[in-house]
């Protein structure tokens, strides 16, 4: 399904699904990183207290938000007369990727939890290795956006 009365808004649409995915794409580089220096801190403490505070605010002031509305532009994107060839290979790729991206953003939100309720299970190095899960998605579901390699 196509919507005609999108594609004059069609630059728009996507200046505004770049920034939001930008605005996303800092909060989940920056929340693992948060979750390694927390690690290093006493449970308890108040350090751990402004942790806590600081992965809060940026998970539901700024990422969840950012990914709603990355969601919302992708998906008039998507419904713009020409945004999708649906048997082109690079759209599955970056869908799939964009969908692994859904799912580290609510792994994210599970270890805030965690780390709220002083239940974390996980090391500073777990984290430190999580931390590269979205340049990596990123960089899969750009390459496949610019290059369309298949």
């Amino acid at each position: 399904m196509v919507i005609d009365a999108l594609l004059p808004w069609l630059r728009w649409l996507i200046a505004f699904h770049i920034m939001s995915v930008m605005a996303w794409m800092a909060g989940l580089f920056y929340l693992p990183r948060l979750f390694v220096y927390h690690c290093q801190v006493a449970v308890g403490s108040q350090e751990s207290q402004r942790f806590k505070i600081m992965e809060r605010r940026l998970l539901k002031a700024i990422m969840t938000p950012a990914m709603c509305a990355s969601l919302f532009f992708g998906v008039l994107l998507v419904l713009t007369p020409g945004g999708v060839d649906w048997h082109a290979g690079w759209w599955h790729t970056k869908l799939t990727a964009v969908f692994c991206m859904f799912a580290f953003h609510g792994c994210c939100a599970r270890w805030c939890k965690d780390f709220a309720a002083d239940r974390n299970n996980h090391s500073e190095k777990f984290y430190r290795i999580a931390n590269e899960v979205p340049t990596i998605l990123m960089m899969v579901i750009v390459i496949m956006v610019v290059v369309r390699p298949f």
